[in-house]
């Protein structure tokens, strides 16, 4: 029940004034920010789902930028691969036509030159880096130059010539997101890409009766390897062929030392994460020396890159050795080739993948789009009509106001 008295009809007046004012304040802040949520009241369920959507689509449209920052670098880096699986065909070429036992000992000396000549672009293009000044074949070493070349003096030349490439990266690899949990796994180790032959580790040390002497972790290609006190060498073996790692480990029967081989062509990368274990059995130095130069002395080592076969080719040429090149250097530049081949259709599988997440989160973005359209953002029509209605209503109220107070100063001044 309402209390009748002479400031009622005022009273009453102002306060729908002041609450169409509010109104109308309202519809002019939804038509200027075109969204017609500006506080969580205005509508609860809403407000939610589109904090929601709009934090989802920041992450879609951050996943795009990933897929599409990897698909340029996949696309830059295969081009470089490229380049030198073409220099490797002519090396090829070259160790063919020495190999025929028609030229004389000067003439294969002025091939090397130029063999020597297509290494030094084989360690340029190894040496590479992307439009973001990264090094493209260092691994996550990226800031790092991947390859380093040491000169020595050569068997018939006349001036220091590469004796040796260096690997200077490691063999992590990178995952990046492109979409919700879904990571795509960048490996550019230059000692995967650039090399010729798998690699095989041969102990000497007798380990008939070695036993580990605590738990321990090792690293074999970048994936840990839990070892136990009391596993034996054939325990060990037996974890390290069922790690994943593309190595294959067996106890060799004479020397009764530890055997690795790598499944494909790269070069193995061993370490003791925890514990010396892999010290302990004579296969690396100590914690001193960083792979992947940190093989023991006396561990026989067989497999190279392709730096080593061009090496090796060019080394024959200057020796006038028609036989090696006709024989060894030639197989080893076919596997380096052959490697060289498989890298580069996995780098072209790999932008492939990367289009398709490019592609899925521009159609994510639309669609992300427009739900977050359809609870955020105004009907424009119906907004600007509500605005025309208040605006009516407003002005009646104030003529019907003006009506019932028609008295003026004018009216006292008699």
């Amino acid at each position: 029940m309402n209390r009748i008295s002479s400031q009622m009809n005022n009273t009453q007046t102002q306060y729908y004034l002041r609450k169409q004012e509010v109104r109308q304040a309202q519809a002019n802040r939804q038509i200027g920010s075109q969204s017609r949520i500006g506080e969580l009241r205005d509508d609860p369920l809403a407000a939610g789902h589109l904090v929601r959507y709009q934090s989802y689509l920041s992450r879609v449209n951050q996943f795009g930028k990933n897929a599409q920052i990897l698909s340029d670098e996949f696309q830059v880096r295969e081009g470089y691969m490229n380049q030198n699986l073409q220099i490797m065909q002519r090396v090829r070429e070259l160790a063919v036509t020495g190999a025929n036992g028609t030229y004389s000992k000067e003439d294969l000396k002025n091939m090397s030159m130029e063999v020597d000549e297509l290494l030094k672009e084989l360690v340029q293009n190894a040496n590479a880096v992307g439009p973001d000044g990264n090094s493209l074949f260092a691994g996550t070493r990226t800031n790092s130059t991947a390859f380093e070349v040491l000169m020595g003096n050569v068997e018939g030349a006349s001036e220091p010539l590469i004796k040796e490439v260096h690997y200077n990266g490691n063999v992590a690899i990178n995952k990046v997101e492109v979409d919700e949990n879904a990571y795509l796994e960048v490996d550019n180790s230059g000692n995967k890409t650039f090399w010729a032959e798998p690699q095989q580790l041969m102990g000497q040390r007798d380990l008939s009766s070695w036993q580990a002497k605590a738990d321990s972790t090792i690293n074999i290609d970048g994936i840990d390897i839990a070892i136990n006190a009391g596993d034996n060498v054939y325990a060990l073996a037996a974890k390290i062929n069922d790690s994943g790692a593309s190595v294959r480990a067996t106890v060799d029967p004479v020397s009764r030392g530890l055997d690795l081989r790598t499944t494909d062509s790269h070069q193995l990368w061993l370490q003791d994460v925890n514990g010396n274990v892999l010290n302990d059995i004579g296969m690396i130095k100590d914690a001193s020396q960083l792979p992947p130069y940190n093989i023991e002395s006396n561990v026989s080592v067989s497999g190279g890159s392709m730096f080593d076969a061009v090496i090796a080719l060019r080394d024959a040429m200057l020796r006038g050795d028609q036989e090696a090149i006709g024989t060894r250097v030639l197989g080893v530049l076919d596997q380096g080739m052959s490697n060289l081949n498989t890298r580069i259709a996995k780098v072209g599988s790999e932008y492939e993948r990367a289009q398709q997440n490019i592609q899925r989160s521009s159609v994510n973005n639309l669609n992300v789009t427009g739900l977050v359209a359809r609870e955020g953002d105004i009907d424009m029509t119906q907004a600007i009509t509500n605005l025309k209605a208040l605006e009516n209503v407003n002005n009646a109220t104030l003529s019907t106001a003006a009506r019932m107070y028609s008295s003026t100063l004018l009216d006292y001044m008699r």
